[in-house]
């Protein structure tokens, strides 16, 4: 099993809107960046676990846990004029963009802000949400940083 950070802007789509989908599951859709790609292709399994991390909000930080419950593979809506996520370069014969779809374990009540994950920094160094410049929407996560976290989450220190 490995587990996973993945971002999201809240007024896109929040842990809450994954609480609240059917069988509390969704597709991942909308990564457009070819090294996260790689990552949900080559190494995303079901069973992995994943943080949910809330970004560009006035509160960013991990607000909750979920799994993989699938596989990569190809995201409609690269395929989709009218969608936001339309890519016109992706031919159905050779998808450039892949999705896995995600099922809401639980949330963390109150959330691990980022402020939280900065104060723990020396026990969290590695965890890449805190390095300068990092920019990805998924990241791997370690075993000893989740544990941490899970910590962290359930009020522990």
């Amino acid at each position: 099993m490995a587990y996973w950070l993945m971002k999201s802007e809240p007024d896109c789509f929040s842990i809450d809107d994954l609480a609240s989908r059917p069988a509390q599951t969704e597709a991942w859709d909308g990564v457009r960046n070819y090294q996260v790609r790689n990552m949900m292709r080559d190494q995303m399994r079901p069973g992995d676990l994943a943080f949910f991390y809330h970004s560009s909000c006035p509160q960013p930080g991990i607000y909750g846990e979920m799994e993989i419950v699938s596989n990569a593979y190809p995201d409609p809506t690269q395929f989709d004029p009218d969608h936001e996520h339309h890519d016109p370069k992706a031919r159905r014969e050779e998808p450039r963009w892949l999705l896995v779809e995600v099922r809401f374990r639980r949330r963390f009540d109150p959330p691990v802000l980022l402020e939280v994950l900065r104060a723990q920094a020396a026990r969290l160094q590695g965890l890449r949400i805190l390095e300068r410049g990092s920019r990805l929407s998924v990241t791997p996560v370690t075993e000893r940083h989740w544990n941490l976290i899970q910590k962290l989450g359930a009020g522990e220190g």
